[in-house]
């Protein structure tokens, strides 16, 4: 392909927020990747939190964390799942973090003594953030996704950053605005109204959308799209129908046969070079769609009322399945709810247990009866940081008979403290960014269950945690039955080595892992520890029976 200078496409909301703008904007990108052009996709936020790492997930959903660290929004879960290219601290920006960075330059005196504005120094700063993932010339097309939706207050100074851009940058700048179709069953019709509103406030503040995609629940006719185009100031051919799909991985598919892709192209001067090559994503939807077997298991945590504070898990199950053929159906499981009276019939019917990752004590007591009931019963198991380090307290308490054992997270005063916090961690005062965050380098252990799931030794994994394993018990442990089988090297520290993740050899899959392996499941690459965790569940079932 030949190099152009790089391309920024911008994705702004409107009417509604939670419309998928950033299932358009990994879909967009899928779509330029398989066409050629390097494509990565960045998130501005409009909340002052610096990061949505302290963030609760009923707030914001899960905290994605990327290879270098940073803890982002889901969208960027997205992003990865969709394009396979992983992203950065520079692919998530947040107000607080726009701010922070502002009031640091005025502090030191880099704007000698000027005072401070939003407009240039807010929206300068924004558009720095925006051009940063362009000045190694390493992407060809940045998407960038605008949180909120346009005419939020918070809102304001990033659609004037990029109504600033647009002049800046002219042909190497444009704007898709994605917005809500109503239909109305008294009436019988779909509503532009909105839609017309929505744009109307864009213009207002100065920024004319190039094409609009328009969310909709049914068919939307010629006539509309003319009414759209008409009223919004586009062409007929740059109003775009985004219907509601039975999953979000057929999304790239239907926006491919809008053409969304080669309007994209045809406005920035690109070449649409040959048909996109999607045969591999075909695939993976064919499998999707058409299971030969089926399996459940529980998802065992405290936020199951809320799906997206698990959504890289559920989404790793979804690809997992594929690879095996398999409908995975995913039973959420209240931990407060579960007691040893009622977890044979919570966990009826389910082949496979995964105790999922959190933080604090709540729930706690139901993670460790699910855990010891996977455990006896030899149902598969798999427990994720805090799911991990339960599966070490169940055992210490039920197998090594020290009923005291805990974490000092949930008990500071326990005699046996098999899960402890890290050294580094004692003196930390502030709670956000100051985790043991991103990816780290992991041994696995010959012979292990793990080393035959990923078919090599080393490997690195993502980690979002502030306890560990407490090494002092390591032979207590590796002599009542539970190994370590994986672990990181550590330099400059008294300890030689982390403990990464634990098995039972005497059980047929029984995994607990310090990292989140869902963080780096895609499309392309399904995550090998959930589709041997899944095919463990098929092996449960059907040897069952």
């Amino acid at each position: 392909m030949q190099k152009h200078r790089t391309k920024f496409i911008f994705v702004t909301g409107g009417v509604a927020s939670s419309l998928g703008k950033g299932i358009i904007s990994a879909s967009l990108a899928r779509l330029l990747l398989s066409r050629g052009y390097k494509t990565t996709i960045q998130k501005l936020d409009p909340y002052i939190n610096i990061d949505p790492g302290t963030l609760n997930p009923y707030e914001h959903g899960e905290c994605y964390v990327t290879e270098d660290g940073a803890e982002t929004d889901l969208d960027l879960g997205h992003y990865e799942r969709f394009t396979n290219v992983p992203t950065s601290q520079a692919n998530n920006v947040t107000t607080g973090r726009i701010y922070q960075s502002v009031i640091e330059k005025e502090r030191r005196g880099d704007y000698l003594g000027s005072t401070v504005q939003v407009i240039p120094h807010i929206t300068d700063e924004i558009k720095r953030r925006v051009r940063l993932l362009a000045q190694n010339n390493e992407f060809d097309v940045v998407i960038t996704e605008i949180g909120g939706t346009v005419g939020d207050i918070e809102s304001l100074p990033y659609i004037e950053a990029v109504r600033q851009l647009t002049w800046e940058m002219e042909e190497d700048v444009m704007v898709i605005h994605l917005t809500y179709v109503p239909y109305l069953a008294a009436a019988g019709e779909l509503k532009t109204k909105p839609t017309q509103h929505s744009v109307k406030t864009m213009l207002e503040q100065g920024l004319q959308p190039d094409i609009i995609v328009c969310r909709t629940e049914h068919p939307i006719s010629k006539s509309v799209r003319s009414k759209v185009a008409l009223f919004c100031n586009v062409r007929p051919e740059c109003v775009i129908e985004s219907r509601d799909a039975k999953n979000i991985y057929e999304v790239p598919l239907m926006m491919l046969q809008e053409g969304l892709d080669k309007q994209v192209l045809k406005i920035l001067k690109l070449p649409y070079g040959g048909r996109p090559d999607l045969s591999a994503w075909r695939s993976f939807l064919r499998k999707l769609d058409h299971p030969k077997s089926e399996v459940q298991i529980a998802l065992v945590g405290k936020y199951v009322e809320l799906k997206d504070a698990y959504k890289s898990i559920l989404e790793a199950f979804l690809q997992a399945g594929a690879v095996n053929q398999c409908k995975v159906r995913v039973n959420m499981i209240q931990s407060e709810q579960l007691t040893q009276k009622n977890v044979a019939e919570k966990l009826s019917g389910n082949h496979a247990v995964l105790v999922a990752p959190g933080f604090g004590n709540r729930g706690i007591a139901g993670k460790l009866v699910a855990i010891e009931y996977a455990r006896k019963n030899k149902i598969p198991f798999l427990g994720i940081c805090l799911g991990m380090q339960c599966s070490v307290i169940e055992f210490a308490r039920n197998v090594l008979g020290w009923k005291d054992a805990d974490s000092t997270e949930m008990n500071a005063k326990t005699k046996h403290p098999v899960i402890h916090i890290m050294d580094n961690q004692k003196e930390v005062e502030n709670l956000g960014g100051t985790m043991r965050l991103g990816a780290y380098p992991c041994q696995l252990k010959k012979g292990s269950l793990l080393e035959k799931i990923y078919g090599k030794k080393d490997i690195s994994e993502r980690h979002r945690h502030r306890y560990e394993f407490n090494n002092l018990y390591l032979k207590d442990f590796e002599k009542a039955g539970m190994t370590v089988v994986g672990v990181n090297q550590v330099k400059g520290s008294n300890k030689t080595f982390r403990v990464e993740a634990v098995e039972i050899p005497a059980h047929p899959f029984f995994v607990g892992v310090q990292y989140h392996p869902e963080y780096k499941s895609t499309v392309e690459n399904p995550h090998p520890l959930f589709v041997a965790f899944v095919k463990a569940a098929m092996a449960f079932r059907f040897n069952k029976k």
